[in-house]
């Protein structure tokens, strides 16, 4: 902001302050002049605030909040804040309260599956076997559609099912993918003698 509009709000603010002593004056039993002069004062106020733009507006409160010192101590105040700039997440409000309050196992079913259903991805990849991914995915099924019968009050269940077939289809593309990009096993390092037979021109014992 210029040192224009500045110099507005702080006369703006002189006038706010000069009509509250006014209004003081008036309430304690004032003369028909006094009346007048407060009169005159507000209606100057209402006028004034007609004039001030929006970005004036939120300039001021924004220095007045500065004055009161309610932005000291922020918590994120230079630091990045988190999520920002990442895709909308329709649970994030929920992920946010797990995160925060440390909740595992407890709670209701409809944010506790909503947290398995982020989760069950990473959890599909650690098994060696289909049969150990369609038994997590039957098994998470059954408990989504179970939820949903219960009518226990707390959030609603919105987690869809998973499709048994897809998932094992993306698991297995998941498992190549990973199996494309890690690097070749390192042959194993021949004990020193074996070394030392080699080089001698011998045959190593078996």
């Amino acid at each position: 902001m210029s040192s224009g509009v500045s110099g507005s709000n702080s006369a703006f603010r002189r006038r706010v302050e000069r009509a509250a002593e006014l209004r003081a004056v008036r309430a304690s039993g004032s003369t028909a002049q006094e009346n007048d002069e407060v009169n005159a004062a507000e209606e100057e106020l209402r006028q004034k605030r007609a004039k001030i733009d929006d970005a004036a507006k939120a300039e001021y409160l924004i220095r007045d909040a500065m004055a009161q010192g309610k932005f000291d101590n922020l918590k994120y105040a230079g630091k990045p804040i988190p999520g920002l700039g990442e895709a909308y997440d329709p649970d994030w409000w929920v992920k946010g309260l797990i995160q925060r309050e440390n909740i595992s196992g407890l709670g209701p079913k409809a944010i506790l599956l909503r947290t398995e259903d982020a989760e069950l991805d990473a959890r599909l990849d650690a098994q060696f076997s289909e049969k150990q991914v369609r038994e997590i995915v039957e098994d998470f099924n059954a408990r989504v559609i179970d939820a949903r019968r219960q009518l226990q009050g707390g959030p609603p269940v919105i987690t869809k099912t998973r499709d048994v077939d897809v998932e094992l289809d993306r698991w297995r593309g998941r498992r190549a993918a990973a199996a494309a990009v890690a690097p070749p096993e390192p042959e194993p390092k021949r004990p020193w003698w074996r070394r030392l037979w080699s080089g001698a021109g011998q045959a190593p014992p078996n």
